[in-house]
């Protein structure tokens, strides 16, 4: 920034301070064990109906093992020291990703709804993802992974912040 540029304001400096659940790490990884069975599928099929290639066989197995265990063990924990939230009276800050991180901001004025989703495995969990929809043309601020009970404060909390602020939130 040069110094006759106008300083940024510091809603755009916060980073967020709060971390998701500890639970997500145990989400993620289960959802990405799931995702392998498909490619240990493929490779038994690959194993049953074709004797002839048992060495390149042995040696897509090995791969498929190394990277399949790396992942499980690494992306999660990757994940979870990247992912963060916070609500303040002001905006809702999150950033999310883990290769490709992506940081939202979105004022308190321009909120428009508040949701909570939960699907399968974040209920065997009790694990809530709070949706924050804005009249940004970059679509809804996700929360994901926090716990139920404190998706539901959230939620309570966006709610009475978003009440004191009576724009049009367009």
């Amino acid at each position: 920034m040069s110094p006759d540029s106008s300083p940024r304001s510091p809603i755009l400096l916060a980073d967020p301070s709060w971390r998701l659940s500890p639970r997500a790490k145990t989400l993620w990884t289960v959802q990405i064990a799931l995702s392998w069975l498909v490619v240990f599928a493929v490779l038994l099929g690959w194993v049953v109906f074709d004797p002839e290639r048992r060495a390149w066989q042995a040696v897509a197995a090995v791969v498929v093992v190394v990277v399949a265990v790396l992942s499980t063990i690494v992306i999660p924990r990757w994940r979870f020291r990247v992912h963060r939230w916070e609500v303040t009276d002001e905006a809702v800050y999150s950033r999310s990703g883990w290769l490709t991180q992506e940081s939202r901001v979105a004022p308190i004025s321009r909120v428009q709804t508040v949701d909570t989703e939960r699907g399968p495995l974040e209920r065997m969990l009790d694990l809530s993802t709070v949706t924050v929809t804005t009249a940004s043309s970059a679509g809804a601020v996700h929360i994901s992974l926090l716990d139920r009970a404190v998706a539901e404060q959230t939620v309570t909390r966006l709610t009475e912040i978003a009440a004191r602020h009576r724009g049009d939130a367009t």
